[in-house]
């Protein structure tokens, strides 16, 4: 009998009706998390019962909730280190292994759950350390997991679970004879979970050898009807996470949006944005779930006013949003879904008017952008983050621009006669010259840097890089589980590398900490551009700053033994990055 299509019904339902536990639900909420997606409510009731499931959706859907959630619920951290390891997740990438032991850290930390992730061009020696100290869940790159297994490090007997995440991506790799061998030296009593974006034949043989009865989940594209997204011009910048910060705050200085509305994935992420941005001189408002209708109405009301020229919102607050007067929509992070990208930049380009839509993708989520365009129809151009040069030629346009409305404006007799004044000791060319730089240079804007290009990343198969994985000996930590040793550069330099950690600060709102004192801090004792500088959140008795992991121990080593706000404050790594 073939296996039965499971289709979400209605709108998805809420995550406290998921039967999670508590616990989770509770972490869920701190990070912000408003509503579960499709994916997630289709699979986690299924995952929970125990089932196999063969799951179809696009990147970027929440898949990683979907089978992180469920598996949380389920580990025994108190068993033995030889019978802890209770799941396997097998990925394409080690971007994206890290990815998902960072989101199991953050789901189950309260749980005690230890998650592992094994991927080669890592300290193997490291590695095998933190499989012999216990892991609930092991999530590998298949080249490093049979690596390990072969040298009998890493102990599957125990292993109730198995996922598959973008199997597809995995064949496509070449990775079809190594999942075959992996699946084998895992207990024949075991719960499968397949996730691909696809299901070629290719997925369809390894479902039908490994997978008992699976329900079949099919998340599909939302259909655009034709010209939907014709008015608005869609660009995207493949952005490092260490820079894309810097690099919104250099795209919003270069377009100059009269109005713009950024979307966030996250509560949490929203309020760390606005304040970030609020502490670099943009006027930026959050509006999320978390918020009262009375605040809302205020920011709003802020908004339409054009008292506050940035929105910075969830999906969720954002929906039923009619503001006509939006010229850009940018997405920090790429959207979940392509109908979701095509609510989003619905908000611009209303009314007969053209606008403008913005995405920063990080270099593996490049694969969702073309997801996006398969289903929209529409292009979306790549383009460079704007160069300082680039930076200092919009800003003359403007310059010159103002300097027009005041000529032709006039009223400028009060000013002639200063000029006149310093014309007996100037040349009058050199004293206009010297007005346009100090105007243009008060806020410091002769500091920019460059923001390293972030091309799109593929990763190799292990059989053809074996050599080059076992001379690479060190890699980042991610969920508290270290992936190779590391040792302080003697001298603070400028980030070359897209991987990135995050600092635990021992200060917060309490006592008065903002995201400004945080770069200041750290670009002051350490000399380097605060474009090195990811994400900031601010929480009320602690901050966490995300920087390049080439650079944290400086970072730790400068702060530790200065103060901030004059307070001496605890600096090591969250546990979490």
């Amino acid at each position: 009998m073939p296996p039965r299509p499971v289709e979400p019904e209605g709108p998805a339902a809420r995550f406290a009706s998921l039967q999670l536990d508590p616990r989770l639900l509770a972490a869920l909420a701190a990070l912000g998390y408003e509503e579960p997606t499709p994916i997630q409510s289709a699979a986690i009731p299924l995952l929970l019962a125990g089932r196999d499931v063969l799951a179809q959706a696009a990147t970027g859907t929440g898949k990683t909730a979907a089978f992180a959630l469920p598996i949380l619920q389920r580990i025994t951290p108190n068993a033995a280190p030889r019978e802890r390891t209770s799941t396997l997740v097998l990925v394409p990438t080690r971007e994206l292994a890290m990815q998902v032991a960072e989101a199991i850290y953050r789901y189950g930390k309260t749980l005690g759950a230890v998650a592992v992730p094994i991927y080669g061009g890592a300290s193997m020696e490291s590695q095998i350390r933190s499989l012999k100290r216990g892991v609930d869940v092991v999530i590998a790159t298949p080249g490093r997991a049979l690596d390990h297994i072969r040298r009998k490090t890493v102990h599957l007997a125990s292993v109730k679970t198995v996922v598959l995440d973008e199997a597809d991506e995995m064949l496509d790799m070449g990775f079809a004879d190594d999942l075959e061998a992996i699946l084998a030296a895992t207990p024949k009593e075991k719960q499968v979970a397949l996730f691909s974006a696809t299901l070629p034949p290719r997925i369809s043989a390894i479902a039908k050898s490994h997978l008992r009865n699976p329900e079949v989940i099919r998340i599909d594209n939302a259909k655009v009807a034709a010209g939907q997204t014709a008015q608005v011009r869609q660009v995207a910048y493949v952005v490092a996470r260490a820079h894309k910060m810097a690099a919104l705050g250099r795209i919003l200085d270069a377009e100059a949006p009269k109005s713009a509305i950024v979307f966030c994935r996250t509560r949490t992420e929203v309020d760390g944005l606005t304040e970030t941005l609020n502490a670099r001189g943009y006027h930026a408002e959050a509006l999320h779930g978390g918020l009262s209708q009375e605040q809302r109405d205020r920011v709003m009301k802020k908004f339409r006013a054009h008292t506050s020229d940035l929105l910075i919102a969830t999906d969720v607050a954002a929906r039923g949003l009619d503001v006509q007067h939006v010229s850009h929509v940018v997405n920090y992070d790429v959207p979940s879904a392509a109908e979701a990208y095509v609510h989003r930049i619905g908000r611009t380009g209303r009314a007969g008017r053209t606008g403008t839509a913005i995405t920063l993708a990080e270099p593996r989520e490049h694969r969702m952008l073309r997801n996006i365009e398969r289903v929209t129809g529409a292009p979306i151009e790549l383009l460079d983050v704007p160069t300082v040069a680039d930076l200092k030629a919009r800003r003359m346009e403007v310059a010159k621009a103002a300097l027009r409305d005041v000529i032709l404006t006039g009223e400028l007799d009060p000013w002639r006669e200063f000029v006149e004044s310093m014309s007996k000791e100037f040349k009058m060319t050199d004293i206009a010259a010297a007005a346009v730089k100090q105007s243009m240079m008060k806020d410091g804007q002769d500091e920019e840097v460059e923001i390293p290009v972030a091309p799109p990343q593929r990763e190799r198969h292990p059989a053809r890089a074996r050599e080059a994985d076992r001379a690479a000996r060190r890699g980042p930590t991610v969920g508290g589980a270290a992936a190779g040793a590391t040792s302080g550069p003697k001298r603070p330099k400028k980030s070359t590398s897209a991987a990135t950690t995050k600092l635990y600060v021992g200060g917060g709102r309490k006592v008065k900490i903002r995201p400004g004192d945080l770069v200041g801090a750290i670009t002051g004792e350490l000399g380097i551009d605060s474009g090195s500088i990811g994400a900031i959140t601010i929480f009320d008795r602690h901050s966490i700053v995300e920087v390049p992991e080439d650079m944290a121990d400086d970072i730790i080593g400068a702060l530790s033994a200065s103060s901030i706000k004059g307070k001496k404050l605890l600096i090591r790594r969250d546990r979490a990055g």
